[in-house]
């Protein structure tokens, strides 16, 4: 990998970072606005992607230090809809999940056939973030339904 296409992934990889960072922020928020019958299972799984979410970030730090980059102290784009309905969360949830997915996609583009271990890291992370999309697609579906949630 020349210099130009390191920097690249590097900014990249911050992008991913900022990212996962600001779907902490978003699944910690939404863990908060949960009221009724069903709160305690979906706060709980909220928490749990906000945890991952962390998890995800970092790993991204690292690979931006493992290239010898500065980790970015950003936290990606927030943005506050009002709508705190399940359902509202979950559709923008998986906006987000969509998000993540597109970047890690474009990661495994720049980096294919160039390094083992980015490569590798792309595609684990491809395979949860489609995991996490298929989860909240899942949930936005009425009970029954068996075809995919399209707005």
């Amino acid at each position: 990998m020349n210099d130009s296409e390191k920097k690249q992934v590097i900014d990249l990889l911050n992008n991913i970072m900022e990212l996962e960072l600001a779907g902490v922020v978003r699944y910690t928020h939404y863990s908060l606005m949960v009221f009724g019958y069903n709160r305690i299972p979906i706060v709980s799984w909220l928490k749990g992607n906000a945890d991952e979410g962390l998890l995800h970030a970092q790993k991204a730090g690292e690979m931006v230090t493992l290239l010898g980059g500065h980790p970015s102290l950003k936290v990606g784009p927030l943005l506050e809809t009002h709508q705190h309905d399940i359902g509202d969360m979950m559709r923008e949830s998986l906006a987000h999940e969509e998000s993540a997915l597109a970047l890690y996609y474009k990661l495994l583009k720049l980096v294919e056939g160039k390094s083992v271990v980015l490569e590798e890291y792309a595609r684990d992370m491809i395979s949860q973030e489609e995991l996490h999309r298929d989860e909240v697609n899942k949930m936005l579906r009425r009970p029954g339904e068996a075809q995919p949630f399209e707005e």
